[in-house]
């Protein structure tokens, strides 16, 4: 079924399939999901899926990310706002995955105790966790994670809320 999703005035065009995808799976089923595109997707596959509830996923962070140049030239990192996105974008194939949400756009309503634990550099490969814990109407709360070889990178709790295509 195809979708078209209007986003700040923009309008993307978007495949969504009513049956959610196997796992594991990569970018090209990731975009079919959720509306996030390149130079700002930032997982690149999904190892596990549980529609609406739960999704586990990967990023390798770029040797060239955009990023690096200003943050820091010196001494890349990838900015902890981009690690809490990427557990976000995983958190939203969850959430997009779910028959109810099909088509539909996600954004951030909340972002609590959130901690960063480890820096992230280029060629890192960050382990991105969701587990949605409550579910009201169009309002989610998950619990996310990011890691890098088992240490945890940053961990919060999301809050999202799932909005119609138009505006």
């Amino acid at each position: 079924m195809a979708a078209t999703a209007c986003v700040n005035g923009w309008k993307i065009e978007t495949s969504r399939d009513v049956t959610p995808p196997a796992a594991p799976f990569g970018r090209e089923t990731i975009e079919s999901i959720i509306p996030h595109r390149p130079p700002f997707l930032l997982v690149d596959e999904v190892l596990e899926l549980e529609p609406g509830r739960r999704v586990v996923g990967r990023f390798l962070v770029p040797e060239d990310g955009w990023w690096f140049r200003g943050h820091f030239p010196e001494r890349p990192v990838m900015p902890g706002v981009l690690t809490i996105e990427a557990i976000a974008q995983c958190g939203a194939v969850a959430v997009l995955a779910d028959e109810a949400n099909t088509g539909k756009i996600p954004f951030f309503a909340g972002i609590d105790d959130c901690r960063f634990k480890r820096v992230v550099g280029p060629g890192d490969v960050l382990e991105l966790e969701c587990e949605f814990l409550r579910v009201r109407g169009p309002i989610a709360k998950g619990q996310g994670r990011a890691s890098v070889d088992g240490d945890v990178a940053a961990e919060a709790m999301l809050t999202v809320f799932v909005g119609s295509e138009s505006g």
